[in-house]
């Protein structure tokens, strides 16, 4: 049963009420933001129509971007916790502009936006790697990260499309930035031994088909082949396999990418299944330890969780544009290459 919207309307107001003077979104009052929610949270406000708010926060991501293009991993609101810049988080800026976009129609949001998104795209690429995969992080001095991450990886594959899909509207061309995707989507798809291994991760399972590098056939089949590791049935899915730990967010993320993989009947099932993270004034807990129901972490209600249930509500029941862009609509197709030697794939995109 999809939200109502009254209920939309609640969440949206809840996450409204913890947004700062400057745009910033933290997690939860007194907590620290990083931008990858503060994006998920901006287009949650987007789809319930909190203009004024959306506009802000894509304005704290204006004002905070350093000129390498990039963010620092923890914000709070008297400046910066954690220095280090995790390079999906800042790739996601690209998915939060486009999806703005598609709701409001306004194509002043990708023009105020298209420098923040260049730069983040080519801060972005210097840390992909010859084989597709790109390292996770970077240090403040700039050394890179040992190691790539499949979830953070998809995510980037994703942004870089909608990237694609913002230049392609303001005629700009970077041809760089879709080869550099359709790189991504051939290392999760045919090397994810490149990846530090989180096989015990929820996200690690889903993500390559939430993402769009594996979609249709494929992505059913991931999705089903673990679906009794990491979905308790009728509560939602577990953030990682070996415990009972349930999360609003990662069950909403799995309803989109149920839904993008044609899994509509799994996807409906499952987002049904956040009703019981949802509180009385529209703000929803952030997870469950099952079958005693305890709240963790500490009790804690978060935005990000919200803005997730907000966007798989809107991607199974929502129209516009918006509502497919976890589908692939709007965006360029996935390259293949997975007709091209491998040494092909080493040089630099």
């Amino acid at each position: 049963m999809r939200l109502t919207p009254a209920e939309v309307a609640a969440t949206a107001q809840w996450i409204a009420g913890w947004q700062l003077d400057n745009g910033m979104i933290p997690w939860f009052p007194g907590g620290h933001a990083d931008p990858w929610n503060h994006v998920e949270a901006t287009m949650a406000l987007a789809v319930a129509g909190r203009w004024a708010e959306a506009e802000r926060a894509l304005g704290w991501l204006a004002a905070s971007q350093h000129p390498d293009g990039s963010w620092c991993r923890y914000y709070l609101a008297e400046g910066v916790e954690d220095p280090r810049r995790d390079v999906n988080v800042c790739a996601y800026v690209a998915t939060g502009a486009w999806y703005v976009y598609l709701v409001a129609g306004d194509r002043q949001v990708l023009e105020a936006m298209w420098p923040v998104v260049d730069r983040a795209m080519g801060f972005v690429l210097r840390l992909q790697q010859p084989g597709g995969e790109v390292l996770w992080s970077m240090e403040p001095d700039g050394t890179p990260a040992r190691f790539a991450l499949l979830t953070g990886s998809s995510s980037v594959h994703h942004s870089l499309r909608c990237a694609v899909a913002i230049a392609a509207e303001l005629g700009q061309e970077r041809p760089e930035w879709e080869l550099a995707a359709g790189r991504i989507a051939h290392a999760v798809i045919h090397r994810e031994d490149s990846f530090e291994p989180k096989v015990r991760w929820a996200m690690d399972w889903y993500y390559p088909v939430l993402c769009g590098a594996l979609s249709g056939a494929a992505a059913r089949a991931r999705l089903l082949d673990r679906w009794n590791v990491f979905v308790l049935e009728g509560v939602g899915v577990r953030c990682v396999s070996d415990q009972p730990w349930v999360t609003a967010a990662e069950t909403s993320e799995c309803v989109m990418a149920l839904e993008a993989s044609g899994l509509r009947s799994e996807a409906e099932t499952l987002l049904e299944g956040t009703r019981h993270f949802r509180d009385a004034d529209g703000g929803y807990w952030t997870g469950c330890v099952h079958p005693q129901c305890v709240r963790f972490p500490g009790g804690e209600r978060s935005t990000y969780s919200a803005a997730a249930v907000l966007l798989a509500d809107h991607a199974l029941y929502g129209e516009g544009a918006a509502a497919g862009l976890f589908r692939g609509e709007t965006l360029p197709a996935v390259l293949d290459l997975s007709e091209v030697e491998e040494p092909g794939l080493t040089g630099r995109p």
